[in-house]
């Protein structure tokens, strides 16, 4: 039987929360408190399989927990459930390794579902913090974009239609070396790891049309 630990700081949300595991599920609650500094203590002491928690707590917010947690290397799966849905609090707590994020706003369904499928392993996010993940997404992709110089977008364009660094050379009038420095820079840049995440990358950000080929124009000196 998987175990829970439930910190939350508002008493008839967590006992309501606590009788709902008990009754629809084969869970077992081992602890809960609506204190952080307690909870976090709970968790590193009785290593639950799962922990549900909020993010404003007394004394210790949910964000400081999760990442004590992680540094202890307390692999619990955590489903967050807070009222908190900006943008900058969800790319940290994902960031820390959030198995799930549920709004306080979503309905009652919505963290049923996420209890459960956080049971399984499994992520899940509330519709609203699905939105905002998207957003962040956008965002990083805008900029990931406007990172690149004229010619890098050039080499990642020809990268993508699948030419080698020395056709990229020869096509660009450049050196093999430099076209490796511009490959190089560029899987840096955008955080990735061979040509195939490079193509879907460019796909996805219109870099290249994948039935066609066409050279951007580069802008300034041949290097």
């Amino acid at each position: 039987m998987k175990t829970i630990i439930v910190i939350e700081d508002q008493t008839t949300l967590r006992d309501l929360i606590c009788q709902w595991i008990e009754l629809n599920t084969d869970l077992k609650v081992i602890a809960q408190t609506g204190d952080g500094e307690e909870g976090c203590d709970l968790c590193l002491e009785l290593k639950p399989d799962i922990v549900i928690m909020d993010i404003l707590l007394p004394s210790l917010n949910g964000s400081e927990i999760l990442k004590r947690m992680r540094a202890k290397q307390n692999k619990a799966q955590t489903l967050i459930f807070t009222a908190l849905s900006d943008s900058n609090t969800i790319n940290r707590l994902l960031k820390l390794g959030a198995t799930g994020i549920v709004t306080k706003s979503a309905p009652l369904e919505e963290l049923s579902k996420g209890i459960l499928a956080v049971a399984e392993g499994q992520a899940y996010y509330s519709p609203d913090i699905v939105e905002t993940m998207c957003q962040l997404m956008r965002t990083r992709e805008v900029d990931a974009t406007s990172t690149l110089t004229s010619r890098e977008r050039q080499v990642t364009q020809l990268i993508a239609n699948s030419y080698t660094n020395r056709q990229i050379a020869e096509k660009l009038s450049t050196s093999v070396r430099t076209v490796d420095t511009h490959r190089n820079n560029i899987m840096k840049k955008l955080n990735l790891h061979d040509a195939a995440a490079l193509t879907r990358w460019a796909v996805a950000n219109r870099l290249i049309d994948p039935f066609t080929e066409t050279l951007p124009e580069a802008e300034g000196s041949h290097v």
